[in-house]
């Protein structure tokens, strides 16, 4: 795809990224043995639990289990996107971020920088007519919003007339194709045009640098549509963005949660009562992207909505949408406020301490989910349990493995009387095809201390990826029955890919992944010595090893407890793994 950043420049950029210079250009660190410390910065405490390990290049916080690579770390505490984590680094690093296929990406952005240009300049001349209009002002006013506010989000207002844009932006061809490429004018069949936006209350859209991708406009009185947006373009997309997120970031350095409502005059009036974490999904339903977007800003999201059907409808989207993005760690809640009442007359009415209060004691997810699936389903009878047990597991199969999935299964299990291990398998069923047999099979008496082995091995190959050089993964790892195994030969062909990767880098290969949490946390794990490296590699060796006869006596004891016929050389072999 254009564009992309080729994955061995993110490799080498971490791998010249010192994380201890980085995290302590902005959190002071003391040195702590071999490590560094300070008060972790994504949760209030007064002693020292944040760790910064500059032979790992890597951050662990025991208090709040934050943790990651100095990518993750720029995203967390700067609120950063992704590729602009990636941008500051290579920056710091004086290097230019190549992308694949470098000269269309280039081009691209060139074509785009007049849609940012005439959108900046028409947002200026909206303000600009703001402070003339009295009529503007009344109406904000009244809405019971100060100057600052408006100032803060760049709030404006497009007079009444079919050619205030044209008539101060148009004057050449190259701005007019601008101006309906991103839809601030209209062209009409006869070769005429007119401004999109007249006579409404104008609120500014911006992405997550800061640049203004479109608008809202809100009439004054009565009319229809009561709120028009920008179409979308090549800088728009209505799905992805998020009204006042920018100003969130703005406005906090350490963000609890995000409420996501409706309406831009919600964001707006929250934000005049000091509720500084307030966004609207620009009138859709919330999708999928715009959920994880706010998910890598916050770790808690609160969807508000009024309390008709309507707006249980728009919440029972949203709950769909979020359960193939939550993780553990991520907290979703659901407050519906009484019918006929939105955040923006809600707040004014009781005001902050009152409006918080309800969101503190927001429904959970699950409770939203188990409450909307009963009241579907008569759970007094079989039938009605087979009901809700069916509708559940198609929801729960959209998630990633996690604690939280599996205490949905167990609530699940209670509320329809069935085992968890029932429930557990319908789903994994449904996800999963390979081997389903050996599902039946128990379990080795051995199989923790196998998996402790497992553990250790993961542990060690991700703090040393130099020893995938010294001691290959047996390539029958892949579809081994422990399920540590696949992981140990997924690391190997990682590894194999850039022999060079730093532990840091490889850890980044998996970011989003079902592996990442996984991945992270055995990278802290204690190991042997690092400055030992001939006992390091011994160990690892020693352990493949023995993972390596364990998996394969597995094998053939499920084969052999299936029913399936071992042959001679599979017995005799069968008896000597027996004896090790």
């Amino acid at each position: 795809m254009a564009g992309l950043i080729p994955q061995n420049f993110i490799d080498d950029l971490i791998a010249r990224s010192d994380i201890v210079e980085v995290i302590n250009a902005r959190v002071p660190l003391k040195r702590k043995g071999k490590e560094y410390t300070a008060c972790c910065p994504f949760h209030n405490e007064k002693t020292p639990s944040f760790t910064v390990s500059e032979n790992k290049q890597f951050f662990y916080c025991f208090g709040c289990h934050a943790k990651g690579n100095v990518i993750g770390f720029l995203m967390d505490y700067e609120h950063l996107s992704y590729i602009d984590a990636i941008e500051s680094l290579a920056a710091d690093a004086h290097l230019d971020v190549p992308h694949e296929n470098d000269g269309f990406a280039n081009k691209n952005r060139q074509d785009k920088q007049p849609f940012y240009d005439i959108l900046k300049q028409a947002s200026e001349l909206f303000q600009q007519q703001l402070k003339n209009s009295e009529r503007a002002i009344d109406y904000l006013k009244q809405r019971g919003l100060s100057g600052d506010i408006a100032k803060q989000f760049k709030i404006g207002y497009a007079p009444d007339g079919w050619d205030f844009l044209i008539s101060h932006l148009g004057q050449s061809t190259d701005n007019l194709n601008s101006l309906s490429k991103t839809g601030l004018i209209v062209n009409k069949e006869n070769n005429k045009t007119y401004d999109r936006f007249r006579d409404r209350i104008i609120f500014p859209i911006t992405d997550q640098r800061g640049r203004i991708v479109g608008f809202g406009g809100r009439i004054l009185d009565q009319g229809e549509p009561k709120y028009l947006n920008s179409p979308e373009n090549a800088v728009f997309h209505k799905g992805y963005e998020l009204y006042g997120l920018f100003e969130v970031k703005q406005a906090l350095r350490k963000i609890d949660r995000i409420i996501i409502v409706e309406g831009y005059m919600d964001v707006v009036a929250l934000a005049q009562h000091d509720i500084n974490y307030a966004v609207a999904s620009l009138g859709t339903a919330t999708t999928t992207e715009q959920i994880q977007k706010t998910f890598r800003t916050t770790h808690e999201i609160v969807f508000c909505y009024d309390g008709d059907n309507a707006g249980k409808k728009a919440a029972w989207r949203a709950l769909e949408n979020t359960l193939s993005v939550i993780r553990d760690g991520m907290i979703a809640k659901f407050l519906f406020l009484p019918e006929k009442e939105d955040p923006d007359t809600m707040v004014r009415k009781e005001g902050k301490g009152a409006f918080e209060t309800r969101i503190k004691n927001a429904t959970t997810l699950s409770e939203f989910l188990f409450e909307h699936l009963k009241s579907e389903s008569d759970i007094s009878s079989k039938e009605g349990k087979a009901q809700l047990a069916s509708k559940a597991n198609a929801l729960i199969q959209k998630m990633h493995n996690s604690l939280f999935k599996d205490l949905l299964i167990e609530e699940l299990s209670t509320l329809v009387g069935l085992s968890y291990q029932h429930l557990e398998s319908k789903i994994s069923s449904s996800t999963k095809s390979r081997k389903p047999a050996l599902k039946k099979v128990k379990p080795l008496r051995s199989q923790q201390v196998s998996n402790n082995k497992t553990r250790l091995a993961v542990a060690l190959l991700v703090q040393n990826p130099v020893l995938a050089s010294q001691h290959k993964v047996p390539e029958s790892f892949k579809h081994a029955v422990n399920k540590g195994l696949p992981l140990l030969h997924t690391l190997q062909q990682t590894i194999n890919s850039n022999t060079e990767i730093s532990s840091a880098a490889l850890l980044e290969r998996f970011r989003d992944s079902e592996l990442e949490n996984t991945l992270n946390t055995l990278s802290m794990l204690q190991t042997p010595e690092t400055e030992n490296k001939e006992k390091v590699i011994d160990t690892y060796k020693e352990i493949i090893e023995r993972l390596n006869i364990e998996d394969r006596y597995e094998y053939l004891t499920h084969k052999d407890e299936s029913g399936e016929q071992l042959t001679t050389e599979e017995k005799n072999e069968f008896f000597e793994l027996s004896l090790k």
